[in-house]
């Protein structure tokens, strides 16, 4: 069975920093897009980057120069580097996943279970 599990996430102080991982488990064919979303309270899940398999990167507009995405293929595993962090940031992170298991040969897009994340002084 494929799991996404996420780590990383806390309270940190406006202005810090917090690096967030999330590694991908189970009979996996391959990964293509990998990425982070997030959830604040009263507001609708949103994309915060993506990175392709190649290592191409989108950035929500807020984070661009803050936040930097990246990945590492052989672990399955995909990263989340934020610095200068803002209240506004706070949110339940989501780690996503475009993938094939090995069992079914069919892509789909799997999710975490989430790691908050507290920007608070």
């Amino acid at each position: 069975q494929v799991q996404l599990v996420e780590s990383g996430g806390g309270l940190v102080q406006p202005g810090g920093s917090l690096r967030l991982s999330c590694a991908a488990s189970g009979r996996i064919y391959n990964i293509n897009i990998m990425g982070w979303y997030r959830q604040a309270p009263g507001k609708q899940r949103e994309l915060v980057a993506t990175i392709t398999r190649g290592g191409s990167t989108n950035y929500e507009d807020s984070v661009k120069g803050r936040f930097t995405i990246s990945r590492d293929n052989a672990k399955k595993s995909v990263y989340l580097q934020m610095n200068s962090l803002k209240p506004e940031d706070t949110a339940v992170y989501y780690c996503n996943a475009h993938l094939i298991p090995i069992t079914t040969m069919s892509p789909g897009y799997y999710w975490g279970q989430g790691t908050q994340v507290t920007v608070s002084s």
